[in-house]
């Protein structure tokens, strides 16, 4: 399949529906403002697109989960401004452009995020002739699950705590997997979820999900030391600076690239039992080691 053709149709779909939800004015226009400048400043819409392509791969037609796909890239967004503040990560550059709080201010950066991550939880809950109430309820579960305190945030918070420390490799896995691993096994088991999908196939998907998460985030620390910043749209070698706890740093790069390519083997060994509807899920697991070449 041709893999750039179906992530740009993906994204376009993504983008359309964002442009069409936030064009509803509201007030204050500053806040609309500073949550636009970041949710459209592009992006590879990795979390919508695998949450559409596990759907497609369980037999249904993406177009019926578009705003629900789409709530994620709110919380993606949320997450890359607040770790972006001068209290966490203090980067001033994101997707290339300056971050929130240096073109709108920390107060109103941190009011942006928060309305992100609110106003996604809002589109999850809205009703859909196409999804089961029952399925919907349970997605919103996951979702959070995934982004919170069990997920996301206890990982951002880890990351933290985990500065200047020595590193080892039970921390950096529970970093790994929560910063950056679980929204992304949420977005990979919401479209199954929506999908009704059997407990086979869900926990077969969960497990691709697991394990490509984990990679992408060991690709993103090697790019950090190898990929230049107008490649990364954020500054190169930050992870070196602040002293983070990465995988080239405790592995190095060369076993750090073979951890990556056992990783993305065990996903693409997750979908043996799926039909060719599954290879948008395949390609783009193989895509995620291409990024470190």
């Amino acid at each position: 399949m041709d893999l750039k053709a179906y992530l740009n149709a993906k994204r376009t779909l993504v983008d359309s529906f964002l442009r069409s939800y936030f064009r509803r004015r509201f007030s204050p226009p500053l806040l609309r403002e500073a949550m636009l400048y970041s949710l459209m400043a592009g992006g590879k819409r990795l979390r919508p697109i695998l949450c559409l392509a596990s759907y497609e791969a369980c037999g249904k037609d993406s177009k019926d989960i578009i705003k629900y796909a789409s709530a994620l890239e709110l919380i993606h967004t949320y997450s890359l401004i607040h770790d972006d503040l001068p209290s966490m990560d203090n980067d001033d550059l994101r997707r290339g452009k300056p971050t929130s709080h240096k073109v709108y201010g920390e107060a109103i950066a941190i009011l942006a995020g928060d309305g992100l991550l609110t106003e996604a939880f809002r589109l999850l809950s809205e009703e859909s002739p196409k999804i089961k109430t029952q399925a919907l309820l349970k997605g919103i579960n996951e979702v959070a699950s995934g982004a919170g305190i069990k997920g996301m945030v206890a990982g951002q918070a880890q990351d933290i705590i985990s500065e200047d420390a020595t590193p080892d490799g039970k921390t950096l896995s529970f970093i790994h997997r929560h910063k950056t691993g679980a929204l992304i096994t949420s977005s990979v088991r919401l479209g199954a979820i929506l999908a009704a999908a059997s407990k086979s196939r869900l926990d077969a998907l969960t497990h691709y999900a697991k394990n490509l998460g984990l990679a992408f985030q060991i690709v993103d620390d090697i790019l950090d030391i190898k990929g230049s910043t107008e490649d990364l749209g954020k500054p190169a070698g930050s992870d070196l600076r602040k002293k983070k706890m990465t995988y080239p740093a405790l592995y190095g790069i060369e076993e750090s690239r073979k951890k990556a390519e056992r990783l993305i083997e065990g996903a693409l060994g997750s979908l043996r039992g799926f039909p060719k509807s599954a290879d948008p899920l395949r390609e783009i697991a193989r895509y995620v080691l291409i990024r470190n070449n």
